[in-house]
């Protein structure tokens, strides 16, 4: 079982044995299915989850999916609890939310802007969606609170929501009231009649009650299902029933602890032992179970227990793990502290002494905390810490942070470094430098306790705790480290190469893990300032440190940032090389490929896009998909997108490449990286090749960018956008100062990319230039640029930045070719515009000929329809050919009704057999 994530908390509850029929809470429920929200609010023991399961159950015409999440307290922080709603709706589609997973698995908040990427992938599904979330009190928090509201007043149409809880949840309940979105099954709705009371006791317990007693116990229990339950057992083999019946009163929690009392007085001493001792349990197993008491044989006593109905949950369908019905393990706990309190630190220590061995630290340290050993949950945390930095399991070493106390902390430098690493990898910058400064205090102490060589109690140091010395050794030069982070992101780039070359400084010899993050941190600086030789140096030392200490996933995301800076420079050919050597690496790990593998095939297709290879590409991105969103690192939702955006730009799909961008938005993680690309500049560039310059001229305003600002590499391409902006809006207008005012901002990029030495950025202007010079019908200045950049482009292949400007560049381009100056890559690069222009596919510049057969259409398909046909002659449904083509289920409709259209047909099967008809469609 993962510490990651609980699976047991995403099965949808069993439905043991025999049911009383309700149909009436069948048909509350059915109605529910239709509204916004469901909500099943009782007490303890009213029977909601048996509710919830029998209506899992059911028989229904309409294709409908329903995903369970089993809530608890530590739920309360929003990353959990979105974590667990989004895998679970991840089960109806496979992809569904997985960007969302990625950052909310790297410690990310859940954003809107992230949950409205979930629920438009909902939206796009074909079936109506359950959410269920059972005991939802559990989980309440106000950062759940306000996700839950966006969820429901955004939710798509398909999505319906189900809350089970004990108390009513902080949610616009009145409002949905209001408008008929809210279905409320409560306490008087789930208490059983009469006759499912006569019903529950024949059918279920066995039991021959007269219909006098029947009547007294419906009133005495007023119905409620925990008590029933407890009363039906408690009756077993009983000569006198209707005496029993007679003998006990009252109402509420009452009844139920009577009745708790008399089911376990009827217990043998083995098995109440048992019942008591394991209740501090939130799982029960078989193994675990035997460490917790201290013996043999516990499988077989929870086998013995389901068959006795004592209130035992199976979690799995091997049986092998189970929960006790939370009321039934209150009564057990309350039992176990009101007799034996003394047992419990003890069951709690070997609890959590099972789970260390079982390599579980998170249910480790949450019984080392309920046994009251705070140290030895501080001493597990820190012993988990090394390996969960490997895996990038800083989120769960965040939600450590609330439960281990602050004078535990204080006294473990090791321990709080951890804790600041987890903070900033969340974004969590706010108590950062508070929290440094108060390690930093314990450097005296530090110092002396390794001079002594870290294992005396007593005399300088004693103050300080640490259970690794070669971590604790760590500390000094992780503090400088850390500090130049802080630095990075305050935008103080002189104190990040200074608290960085103090980190390298500083560390020990066999730490290779603080010098590499620190070459990195300043490495980022020199790339934020546009100093991309010192960004790419440092980063190829950060590299060698990340591999020597085997953090592969680490090293694979600096090799994308070395890459990046490469094709920034215009070096397609040493990034291609780059990723070459990150495949190698990823390659060589033995087991499942390692974390951030997928972002190089992503990153390869970028490349081969710079270089016109449009073939390559897709096959790189196909690769990615292949190996799933599981295996990119968390900058992978929205990296792989972006790449796509690129690809469905140049293939002549700019409406599907504009929601690409937009959705890359939405799962946007920004890390320590410089933000060079912006994707909302990406966005920009689109909306003016779709003629939609209000839109680009709202995006300038919006993020504040101007021809007159300071040009620094960290804006580069919002300036370069602009100037593409202000081109459009020129030619649109006729208008020479417009055009002039592009000028004058492009010749001042040019001067500070020419002398950045970044070529990409050069092409990219020059291209403009030639543009700005075409619209104002000077055509010999305008090929004089276009030489230029065809001239630079040539010995690395470029290709990427001309095909996109395809459209407006060819027939320059062609001007150029024709020409006794043009130099013969010229005429790789028609051809790559001329794709563009046509909007069909090529491999390196050739444009495939329609089959003989489409002849005998009247519009041809374009190369995108004819991948949307070809798709639509398999097994695969909606959703997974958009998944696999990189779009959204409102596009592929978009696709498919052109392709419907043109071929003469109104549904899938006709589309494939005329296609086959013209030898458009081949099958798989």
């Amino acid at each position: 079982m993962s510490s990651a994530l609980v699976t047991t908390k995403l099965a949808a509850p069993h439905v043991r044995g025999a049911l009383v029929p309700r149909p009436r809470l069948t048909a509350l429920m059915d109605a529910g299915a239709e509204a916004t929200l469901t909500l099943v609010s009782a007490p303890a023991g009213f029977g909601k989850t048996t509710v919830l399961a029998a209506w899992l159950t059911r028989s229904s015409t309409e294709p409908r999916r329903a995903v369970f999440v089993s809530l608890d307290e530590s739920d309360s922080h929003a990353a959990s609890f979105w974590l667990y709603a989004v895998t679970a709706l991840n089960s109806v589609a496979p992809g569904l939310g997985a960007g969302a997973l990625q950052l909310l698995a790297a410690g990310q908040p859940a954003t809107r802007a992230m949950l409205t990427a979930v629920l438009n992938e909902v939206g796009d599904l074909p079936n109506e969606v359950d959410l269920i979330l059972d005991d939802y009190h559990l989980a309440d928090s106000p950062e759940v609170a306000e996700g839950m509201t966006f969820l429901l007043e955004r939710r798509p149409m398909n999505l319906h929501v189900v809350l089970s809880t004990r108390a009513d949840p902080n949610l616009p309940l009145a409002r949905l009231r209001a408008r008929g979105e809210l279905v409320e099954i409560r306490a008087r709705d789930l208490r059983f009649t009469v006759d499912e009371t006569a019903s529950y006791l024949a059918d279920v317990g066995g039991l021959v009650v007269a219909p006098a007693g029947v009547s007294v116990l419906e009133s005495r229990t007023e119905g409620w299902a925990a008590a029933l339950q407890l009363a039906s057992l408690s009756m077993q083999g009983r000569d006198d029933v209707g005496g029993f019946i007679a003998g006990f009163a009252g109402t509420d929690r009452h009844v139920v602890d009577y009745l708790a009392d008399e089911v376990l007085s009827r217990q043998s001493d083995e098995v109440r032992d048992f019942l008591e001792r394991t209740s501090i349990l939130e799982l029960l197993g078989g193994d675990l179970c035997d460490a917790v008491l201290d013996r043999t044989g516990s499988r077989a006593m929870l086998e013995r227990l389901e068959r006795a109905n004592l209130f035992l949950v199976p979690l799995d369908d091997q049986r092998t793990w189970f929960r006790y019905h939370h009321l039934f393990a209150d009564v057990l706990r309350s039992h176990l502290l009101s007799e034996r309190a003394e047992l419990v630190p003890g069951l709690h220590l070997r609890a959590s002494r099972w789970y260390d061995v079982a390599g579980e630290p998170v249910p480790a340290v949450r019984h080392a905390l309920a046994a009251g050993d705070v140290d030895r949950a501080a001493d597990l945390v820190e012993a988990a810490t090394p390996a969960m930095r490997r895996s990038r399991q800083e989120a769960t070493l965040r939600r450590w942070l609330d439960d281990v106390p602050d004078e535990v902390v204080q006294r473990r430098p090791v321990l709080a470094l951890a804790f600041v690493g987890a903070l900033m990898s969340g974004n969590e910058f706010g108590d950062v430098g508070r929290r440094l400064r108060e390690i930093e205090r314990h450097l005296p102490a530090i110092h002396a306790r390794l001079a002594r060589g870290g294992d005396s109690p007593e005399g300088p140091g004693s103050q300080v705790d640490a259970i690794d010395m070669s971590e604790l050794a760590r500390v000094p030069a992780a503090i400088e480290m850390y500090w130049a982070g802080l630095s990075l992101v305050s935008g103080d780039f002189p104190a990040t190469h200074r608290h960085a070359q103090l980190a390298i400084d500083t560390a020990t010899a066999e730490d290779d893990v603080v010098p590499a993050g620190a070459a990195g941190l300043s490495g980022l600086a020199h790339w934020a300032c546009g100093e991309l030789d010192a960004a790419r140096s440092s980063y190829v030392t950060c590299i060698g440190g990340l591999r020597r200490a085997h953090h592969v996933s680490d090293a694979l995301g600096c090799y994308l940032t070395v890459a990046d800076i490469q094709v920034a420079q215009g070096r397609l050919r040493e990034a291609d090389a780059t990723y070459g050597e990150a495949m190698a690496v990823a390659t060589s790990t033995t087991g499942e490929s390692p974390r951030g593998t997928a972002d190089i095939h992503v990153a390869y297709g970028r490349v081969a896009l710079e270089r016109g290879d449009l073939k390559r590409a897709r096959d790189q991105l196909a690769a990615a998909r292949g190996l799933g969103e599981d295996r990119g690192l968390p900058s992978y939702a929205y990296r792989s997108r972006a790449v796509a955006a690129m690809l469905a730009e140049v293939e002549g799909d700019v409406p599907g490449a504009l929601e690409l961008v937009l959705q890359a938005q939405q799962v946007y993680l920004g890390d320590f990286s410089p933000n060079v690309r912006p994707l909302h500049a990406a966005a920009a560039r689109l909306h003016i090749q779709l003629g939609d310059l209000d839109s680009a001229e709202r995006w300038a305003r919006n993020h504040d960018v101007n021809a007159s600002q300071d040009l620094s590499y960290l804006r580069e391409y919002e300036h370069v956008t602009l100037a593409e902006a202000t081109i459009a809006r020129g030619r649109h207008l006729a208008d020479e100062s417009t055009l002039a005012e592009a000028d004058r901002l492009l010749l001042r990029l040019l001067d500070a990319a020419t002398a950045g030495c970044r070529d990409a950025t050069v092409i990219e202007v020059l291209l403009l230039q030639a543009l700005a010079s075409y619209a104002r019908d000077d055509a010999p200045t305008a090929l004089a640029h276009l030489d230029r950049a065809v001239r630079l482009a040539e010995p690395e292949g470029q290709v990427y930045a001309f095909a996109r400007q395809g459209p407006l560049v060819l027939p320059l381009m062609e001007s150029l070719a024709d020409s006794p100056a043009g130099v013969p890559y010229t005429h790789v690069l028609v051809a790559a515009c001329i794709h563009r222009v046509a909007g069909t596919r090529t491999d390196r510049g050739v444009t495939p000929q329609q089959p003989a057969g489409s002849s005998g259409l009247a519009e041809q398909l374009s190369a995108r329809e004819l991948e949307v046909l070809h798709l639509l002659d398999t097994e695969l449904d909606g959703p997974e050919i958009a998944q696999r083509m990189f779009v959204s289920i409102n596009t592929l409709r978009t696709h498919t009704k052109s392709i419907y259209s043109k071929l003469g047909v109104n549904n899938r099967h006709a589309a494939v057999r005329r296609g086959r008809e013209l030898g458009l469609a081949t099958g798989p």
